[in-house]
Parts: C-alpha cells; sequence; structure tokens
C-alpha cells in the first residue's frame, strides 16, 4: 500500500470508530485526540482495528507513536508496503 491508501484506510478506521465526527479536514499533524472527541479506549480501538485489517504486528508499546494521522502513516508504510 502507498502512504495515500493507508491515509484512507485509517480514515475508514476512524469513521467505523467515531461516526459523528467530520474526517475530511483531518489535520495530519495534529493528535487525533486533540481534533475529535475521543478517548483512549477509542485510541485503542483505532490500533486494534488497525491490526486486524491490515494483519500487522504492532507491541503495545508502539501504541503512542499512532496518535496522528501522519506518525501513524510512517509506522505503518514498512509493515503494509505489498
Amino acid at each position: 500500500m502507498t502512504g495515500p491508501e493507508i491515509r484512507e484506510s485509517v480514515i475508514n478506521i476512524l469513521s467505523d470508530i467515531a461516526p459523528d465526527e467530520d474526517f475530511s479536514s483531518i489535520k495530519d499533524n495534529v493528535p487525533f485526540k486533540d481534533q475529535f472527541e475521543m478517548d483512549s479506549m477509542d485510541l485503542l480501538d483505532i490500533v486494534l482495528e488497525i491490526r486486524k485489517r491490515h494483519r500487522v504486528n504492532i507491541p503495545e508499546e508502539d501504541y503512542p507513536k499512532l496518535d496522528n494521522m501522519t506518525n501513524t502513516v510512517e509506522y505503518l508504510l514498512p509493515l503494509i508496503k505489498s
């Protein structure tokens, strides 16, 4: 997958977890929790859903690295390139 494809996939996951939020103007460098009404459980759900949909292993200590769109795409790109 390319960076833009990963970004779109993450937006789809965000939309599933927080369907009432508008993700059309997401700020890539701003933490998800600062942009949207999300708590720590929502952020955990995002990581778990990424793991499930893309069949990647994300160690628990890396969860904080997936706090915004830029970091998430950069983290996932080498894991799900194909």
